[in-house]
């Protein structure tokens, strides 16, 4: 199920610099993403994940990069198949395997 966004890209850049750019006007980073936030009409949360998020494509904080996210998908799900592809592949084989055992007795 896709997620829709709710505000535009340039909104949500906008709204991360504003709180990497101004944290220091604030007592914490808390504070300042309480106080854009209310001022984009997001909730903290959101605007807090947006801030994680561009921490960790930047390098500043630890963690799977966007990029890595998606690659990681995509290899789970490759992953799935190739496993659903060999499950098949091995009950394939010993299906005729079986046949082939059967023939040999009805000679």
């Amino acid at each position: 199920m896709a997620q829709r966004n709710r505000f535009p890209i340039e909104v949500r850049e906008r709204a991360v610099r504003l709180v990497l750019d101004n944290v220091g006007e604030y007592g914490s980073q808390w504070s300042a993403i309480v106080s854009i936030s209310s001022k984009i009409g997001c909730s903290p949360e959101t605007l807090r994940k947006w801030v994680r998020r561009v921490e960790v494509d930047s390098g500043m904080r630890g963690g799977l990069t966007s990029e890595e996210r998606v690659r990681m998908k995509e290899l789970e799900r490759e992953n799935r198949e190739l496993r659903r592809a060999n499950e098949i592949l091995r009950k394939a084989s010993a299906f005729f395997a079986q046949a082939e055992l059967d023939r040999g007795r009805r000679r």
